[in-house]
């Protein structure tokens, strides 16, 4: 995902509603409980095989449904990974414009404890999407924007409290400051820490804060 961190103007915020074939009509009830369904079907199967390797065939079968089913909500496993995507930039710009003041004071510190674990919570539920994004596996340029604008909003947002409190805000910092978060959150979900969730994201968090906050302190 190159240039994430580059100034940018937000995304627009989406929800994901099914991929092209069900776009344009409403859906009930049991359509959207169905498409639910779909989604999260298909996230554990991008998760356990990988989204090159996974299948139209290991998305019906984990789904529990048919063929024909999944075609009515998507054109293809991409049309599937681009919904996907959309839920997950709108969780990131959510997370952007709900990032508080953090300075050197304890509120600050529980403020970014509190952000880093509902980053940490987003990379959890939407780990192989980010990983697409992140590892060039997506060649939509559309669905790549969606990335790279939510993480630039996220940058953006860290920048404008760091410049709040005098501390350095520059590119090189910024990137080292998205790079601990996205690199501890890759590391924590890839199962190759033995941390929980929480442990985890109150170590990065406290390392944010000490490092990046109270420089100017």
């Amino acid at each position: 995902m190159q240039g994430a961190y580059k100034p940018a103007k937000p995304g627009r915020r989406a929800t994901a509603t099914g991929g092209a074939p069900a776009q344009g009509r409403e859906l009930r009830a049991q359509g959207k409980r169905t498409l639910a369904k779909l989604l999260s079907a298909g996230l554990r199967v991008f998760a356990e095989r990988g989204y090159h390797v996974a299948r139209v065939d290991d998305i019906v079968r984990a789904a529990r449904t048919s063929h024909g089913t999944f075609y009515l909500y998507f054109a293809s496993k991409e049309d599937l990974l681009r919904a996907l995507a959309i839920e997950c930039a709108a969780e990131y710009e959510a997370l952007a414009g709900d990032i508080g003041e953090i300075d050197s004071s304890p509120e600050g510190a529980a403020e970014a404890e509190r952000v880093v674990s509902r980053f940490f919570a987003i990379y959890r539920q939407y780990g192989p999407v980010i990983r697409a994004w992140m590892e060039d596996q997506v060649t939509e340029r559309e669905v790549s924007r969606l990335g790279v604008e939510a993480f630039t909003h996220i940058a953006t947002t860290f920048a404008s409290r760091l410049r709040r409190v005098g501390a350095p805000h520059d590119d090189a910092t910024i990137g080292v400051l998205m790079a601990l978060l996205e690199r501890s959150a890759y590391y924590q979900v890839s199962r190759a820490s033995n941390a929980g969730d929480a442990d985890a994201a109150v170590t990065v968090a406290r390392t944010l804060h000490r490092g990046f906050f109270t420089a100017a302190a």
